[in-house]
């Protein structure tokens, strides 16, 4: 099983329609992308609902720079985190352009959503904006 992350705290999934591996179908509505995808290669049609980008390691950010990329390129739909997302790492997921995380049950154990919560005030903790004044 796994829990969905928001900025609201812990969820159960509620994307019910699957997902394409790698874009591999051209009437997919949601990608399954791997962390060494590369952004520009990724095929945004108005029929993407949503991407889903993996973490394989908590040490392991290219899925940061994926989203980041996507959302520059104007893709708007759903965008999630799947993986090793560590409770630390929330804020700057959501900075990055997800809009949640995906995260299995034992890693939910032992990082319950006070934990995810406490990082949910991602924009107000923002040091770019900060040193900019």
């Amino acid at each position: 099983m796994t829990v969905l992350v928001n900025d609201s705290g812990f969820h159960a999934d509620d994307w019910t329609t699957g997902f394409c591996k790698d874009g591999a179908a051209n009437d997919c509505v949601a990608l399954d992308l791997p962390s060494d995808t590369q952004p520009e290669n990724v095929t945004l049609t108005a029929a993407v609902k949503m991407i889903r980008i993996d973490f394989p390691s908590s040490a392991d950010g290219r899925g940061f720079t994926i989203a980041r990329a996507l959302r520059l390129r104007g893709y708007t739909g759903r965008l999630r985190a799947r993986g090793h997302v560590l409770a630390d790492q929330y804020a700057m997921a959501r900075r990055a352009g997800f809009d949640e995380v995906e995260i299995d049950d034992a890693l939910a154990a032992r990082q319950p959503a006070d934990q995810w919560q406490f990082r949910a005030d991602w924009q107000a903790h923002n040091y770019q904006a900060r040193l900019r004044g």
